[in-house]
């Protein structure tokens, strides 16, 4: 396992959601800003840790958790590089990512 993947394991879902939101962030920002290399390279962050969240074996003993995860990935991925036929918007996603992020923080 890598030291990323090992850090990622350290955060609890809020925390782990609540990161990837403030890449998707970054993406959107770079997106409305027209920096395309930079807002690429969030998305790409963004999709590694969408992808050690769902390789998280503690979310798979949770009903749902996983589906959700890769709900929201899906979504993201459809926004950013597919025709956006959820009719997503970068306001609605960061709004959903935000809760996790509060969420975490009341936490502590």
């Amino acid at each position: 396992m890598n030291n990323l993947a090992e850090r990622w394991r350290e955060f609890n879902a809020l925390e782990q959601m609540g990161n990837i939101g403030s890449e998707v962030y970054r993406a959107f920002s770079w997106q409305k800003r027209g920096d395309e290399e930079h807002g690429q390279q969030a998305l790409a962050v963004t999709l590694e840790l969408f992808d050690l969240t769902l390789a998280d074996p503690r979310w798979s003993k949770i009903r749902g958790r996983l589906k959700e995860i890769g709900r929201a990935r899906e979504l993201v991925c459809d926004f950013f590089l597919g025709e956006n036929q959820y009719n997503e918007t970068g306001e609605k996603l960061m709004k959903y990512f935000d809760e996790f992020a509060l969420a975490a923080r009341k936490d502590k």
